[in-house]
């Protein structure tokens, strides 16, 4: 990014009355000579914006109906999030919130969609910052000569076919909604938070945006399988370039993987754990500055997040020279042999617990049998007991969607209550034996293993998303002698 800024004329104080001759552009800014403003402002045609209608305006509108018809009476006010400072004067890369594009498609910052009582939407976006106003070239946060061309009224209307209004007069309509029912997402936008006093709604609105999203449509599952797709790539592509991490740093398998995620997606879905030797026995070590070494495992928890914003949610446990010894083996076989039961556990009306219950089961009498686990496996996992926790901390399966960790927000006491067709969810078993743990045999210590796929529920059964990926230790050791006798050095230096 450049670090430069419009260059202030050293003889013009902000301060400095503004004339005929200078234009005001904000607080904290030098004022502009006008003869500049004329000469920045004129003479340009517009700036393309793409002309096509966003793929899923129909799912958006009938989503938009069936939240206004689950809070009938509600004025709902749902926010994109603003721009979120790294240092000084940039930011982090902006990711609008789910709920917001979920309703609307819309990846904006600082926009706004309302759902009025009677169901009509109007979404509230800024102006263009286009050669209209001096802004164009003196804002170097949101002028276009800055950021490139952002959709205003009219052009967000057509994209995303829903009425549209300027941000600026949120704060008018909203005040003229005093006294009448309205919901709020909350802890994305400060500045709307404000304008609407918080309630028990609020919560109501959260849940029920979550509790929609637990089904997933053809739409949505053929997003999820794109983004699987380039995961399994990226995978594949760290795999060809094990021989110049190794001896280096986690951070090569982290860059190689993240690679892939910006050409053929958004961005990663999260953080990407790129975990060798015992880094993998911390769950969510990202980090990331370890050194690669021989005869170590790599886990890899790592998910391309599409350009719809959907993301893949996959984790391989990978021998980094391309074997596993014996007590690697026989830990990996044992946690693919409970994911294995937690993938078949995941079928319509089981309760969803089920997948975890069914992995942790295995998990706990292949404890018992490596003499690991002192107490029957049915002793430890009482709910008043829960001993082989020691060795496998998380839960088996979270919702997996626009979020990573989706419908979070969904209010049901069993957690997400029975599977139904169109979930999709992980199933993701593993086991952890720290370096420094005095109750695992020494040839166990340092070593974690898990293995995730991203699992669609089918009216017929469990379906694997991310099926692509080998999971048994002999087809991962094929599968990488086949991506090794091949590697790739992308030149990322010694």
């Amino acid at each position: 990014m450049s670090d430069a800024h419009p260059i202030p004329d050293p003889d013009v104080s902000a301060e400095r009355p503004v004339s005929d001759h200078w234009v005001w552009v904000g607080s904290h800014r030098p004022a502009v000579p006008r003869v500049l403003v004329e000469r920045m402002t004129s003479g340009w045609a517009s700036a393309p914006l793409d002309a096509e209608r966003h793929p899923a305006v129909r799912a958006h509108a009938a989503r938009r109906a069936r939240i206004a018809a689950l809070m009938p009476g509600t004025t709902l006010v749902i926010p994109s999030g603003g721009l979120k400072v790294r240092a000084n004067d940039t930011d982090y890369r902006f990711r609008p919130g789910t709920d917001l594009f979920y309703l609307t498609g819309c990846t904006e910052p600082d926009v706004a969609l309302v759902i009025g009582p009677d169901g009509a939407s109007r979404l509230y976006v800024p102006e263009r910052r286009d050669a209209r106003t001096h802004a164009f070239f003196t804002d170097a946060r949101y002028g276009e000569l800055w950021v490139g061309p952002r959709r205003g009224t009219r052009e967000a209307a057509h994209y995303y076919d829903v009425p549209t209004a300027a941000l600026e007069d949120l704060a008018k309509d909203l005040a003229a909604l005093a006294g009448t029912p309205v919901a709020t997402v909350r802890g994305l936008d400060p500045a709307l938070d404000a304008l609407v006093e918080p309630g028990a709604a609020d919560g109501d609105l959260a849940a029920a945006l979550s509790e929609m999203r637990l089904v997933k449509d053809d739409y949505e599952v053929a997003q999820l399988r794109e983004a699987i797709a380039a995961t399994v790539r990226g995978f594949a592509d760290v795999v060809r370039t094990l021989p110049s991490a190794v001896g280096r740093g986690e951070r090569v398998i982290e860059g190689v993987f993240n690679l892939r995620a910006r050409v053929e997606g958004n961005d990663v879905g999260y953080n990407t754990i790129a975990a060798s030797g015992a880094h993998a026995t911390i769950l969510h070590w990202t980090e990331n500055d370890g050194v690669v070494r021989p005869g170590e495992l790599l886990l890899l928890d790592a998910g391309v997040e599409g350009h719809q914003l959907y993301t893949a949610d996959v984790t391989r446990t990978l021998p980094i020279s391309g074997t596993f010894s014996p007590a690697q083996r026989r830990i990996y076989d044992l946690v693919y042999a409970a994911q294995e039961a937690g993938i078949a556990a995941a079928r319509p009306g089981a309760p969803f617990r089920a997948p975890h219950e069914a992995a942790t089961a295995v998990l706990a009498e292949g404890l018992h049998d490596l003499g690991i686990l002192t107490d029957a496996p049915d002793s430890a996992l009482r709910r008043d007991r829960q001993t082989h926790r020691r060795w496998t901390l998380h839960g088996v399966s979270h919702m997996l969607g626009l979020d990573v960790h989706d419908c979070a927000a969904a209010r049901d006491e069993h957690y997400h209550g029975d599977l139904q067709p169109g979930y999709v969810l992980t199933v993701e078993p593993g086991l952890y034996f720290q370096p420094h743990d005095l109750t695992v045999p020494e040839e166990y210590r340092g070593i974690g293993v898990r293995i995730e796929d991203d699992i669609l529920v089918g009216a017929d059964g469990p379906v694997n998303l991310s099926a692509a990926l080998p999971r048994t230790s002999s087809d991962v050791e094929a599968w990488m002698a086949e991506l090794l006798a091949s590697p790739r050095d992308l030149g990322l230096g010694a």
